[in-house]
């Protein structure tokens, strides 16, 4: 049975029009193709991910949307302030998260936050490398970064 089969279906029609045939061998050719696009797909699938606290989910995506309002205004007014200098730098962040899926949404949700930028995770000893493009108070960015933290173990657990 194919685990896929919309995508199968997808992918084998998707060849026949970049090819503009449907000749035997392209029509097998890309059920071929479909066929191994569904098998990736089902090999790629990790079992058991289910959202279990809707509710913190909520929290956490309202909290995000506020963060980067705010983010974009205050990238915003250090882009068209040509007087201001941002004070861009690095900063060193010990993470608790060992979850790869709550640590793949705070990759995402810090680099979506216009003003910082994910750079690198030591999953051995928890270390975040974060760059900030105005850090003037480390611990207020440690502090929001350990709030989401918190928001995602709520979420994972």
């Amino acid at each position: 049975m194919i685990a896929y089969p919309v995508i199968a279906g997808f992918v084998a029609l998707f060849w026949l029009v970049l090819n503009q045939s449907v000749s035997p061998g392209h029509v097998l050719l890309g059920l071929g193709l479909g066929l191994f696009a569904s098998a990736t797909l089902t090999r790629l699938q990790e079992p058991g991910l289910r959202p279990r606290n809707i509710p913190a989910i909520l929290r956490l995506l309202r909290h995000v949307a506020v963060e980067i309002v705010r983010s974009n205004i205050a990238v915003s007014r250090i882009i068209l302030r040509r007087d201001m200098r941002p004070t861009s730098g690095f900063l060193m962040i010990r993470l608790d998260l060992q979850d790869p899926h709550a640590l793949a949404v705070l990759s995402c949700i810090l680099t979506a936050t216009p003003g910082s930028l994910w750079v690198d995770f030591d999953p051995k000893d928890g270390r975040l490398l974060l760059h900030v493009l105005d850090l003037i108070d480390e611990d207020s960015w440690i502090a929001i970064v350990k709030g989401y933290e918190e928001r995602l173990q709520e979420i994972f657990r």
